[in-house]
């Protein structure tokens, strides 16, 4: 999988004929995650006139989760082109949401699909992209006087310690790019070994 996901959440602003287009994008890794966003803003800006959105979750090109809500304006005028944006650009885990103060000036169909692609567009131009990397969870199994030495070929690797279990042996709970569990594996040496997989993990550095 080769896209680009937002580093952090970003806001952007547009004013296009009075009307005003605050635009906001999320690292997200769920739908739960996106709608919760969502109702942030709608209970943020309860007098806007639109909230209107578009989420993907995964590849943009092979996605396995994508949404809009065009949230009462004109079919295909909103969701949808916010989407298209996303999509264009090659960026997956994000969620970016418009919120729609009215001017009293009607834009049209084609301007506001215009309107909402721009808006995308600016949040887009405000965002810093990071490489997508796959992160899996797996349990090392090593003694106390090795436990060290696991910990250093973790942290080298870019991984981190989620958690420690202290038994007759010691059990370290560790997250790092799927890509370098063969090299974790090679460097552990006789340090530790590396157990099958604790829990999926979806989430991305």
């Amino acid at each position: 999988m080769s896209y680009q996901t937002p580093k952090s959440a970003i806001t952007a602003r547009l004013e296009i004929k009075k009307s005003a287009f605050i635009t906001y994008a999320y690292p997200i890794h769920s739908r739960e995650e996106a709608m919760f966003h969502v109702e942030q803003l709608r209970s943020k800006y309860p007098d806007a006139n639109h909230h209107c959105s578009a989420y993907i979750i995964g590849d943009p090109d092979n996605t396995t989760s994508a949404g809009f809500d065009d949230d009462g304006e004109p079919n295909g005028t909103a969701g949808r082109p916010i989407l298209n944006v996303l999509q264009h650009k090659s960026i997956g885990n994000v969620l970016i949401v418009v919120v729609r103060y009215f001017g009293g000036i009607k834009l049209g169909a084609g301007g506001l699909t215009r309107a909402y692609a721009g808006a995308a567009q600016s949040a887009v131009d405000a965002m810093t992209l990071t490489p997508y990397v796959p992160m899996t969870t797996r349990q090392i199994q090593t003694t106390f006087a090795s436990e060290a030495q696991c910990r250093y070929v973790v942290e080298s690797l870019g991984g981190h310690i989620d958690d420690v279990e202290y038994t007759q042996a010691v059990v370290l709970h560790v997250t790092l790019a799927d890509a370098d569990i063969e090299a974790l594996k090679e460097a552990l040496g006789m340090s530790g070994t590396v157990l099958e997989d604790d829990a999926p993990d979806d989430t991305a550095r």
